[in-house]
Parts: C-alpha cells; structure tokens; sequence
C-alpha cells in the first residue's frame, strides 16, 4: 500500500486515539484543518515541520508514526511469519508456544 496512506491512517489513529478532532489538532499545530484531512486521506505528506509538530501534540514519536505492521493483510502477516520461521528454524518451537498461548 502507497505509504503516503500509510503514514495518513496511522496519523489519524494516533490523533483519535489522544481524543483530538482535525480542527482541534489543526489549531495546536498552526495549520488549517483542510491540511490535516489531506494528510490523514494520503493526498499530501506533512511537511518536516508539520509532521514534528503533530507527533508533539500527540506525544509521539517518529517511531510511531511509522509504525504501519498491524495494518498488513492477514495474507502479507502469514507470509512474513513463514519468512520468520525459514530464517530461524532453530526458534520454530518457541513461535508455537506463543502461537497456541495465544489461540488458547
């Protein structure tokens, strides 16, 4: 997926999560809130400045924001754990150990 979508969903997650509205961050950042719905809809990327000020008022990092991983499909996770699992075959008995914890 485009990462400019990517980087405007996950934006508009870490912005809900905090309880904040386009318009309310919009203000905190100095911007206009047509600006933060362009970034969170993946038409624009946020300026350097802007993205800095964002992640301030969310209390984020950039580490955060690019942390796309839960959104993969169910399809791309299978097929990066069985790339896991090839590159580290001494570790399989331990992935089935957290995978059965979890299911149970």
């Amino acid at each position: 997926m485009d990462k400019k979508i990517l980087l405007g969903r996950r934006l508009r997650e870490l912005r809900k999560r905090n309880g904040i509205n386009q318009e309310e961050l919009a203000e905190m950042v100095s911007v206009e809130p047509a600006t933060i719905s362009n970034i969170e809809n993946g038409k624009n990327y946020p300026s350097m400045t802007n993205l800095e000020n964002i992640l301030s008022v969310l209390n984020c990092n950039f580490t955060d924001a690019f942390d796309f991983e839960h959104t993969n499909s169910n399809e791309n996770l299978i097929e990066e754990i069985n790339t896991a699992l090839k590159n580290n075959p001494s570790k399989i008995a331990d992935f089935y150990k957290i995978i059965t914890a979890l299911i149970k």
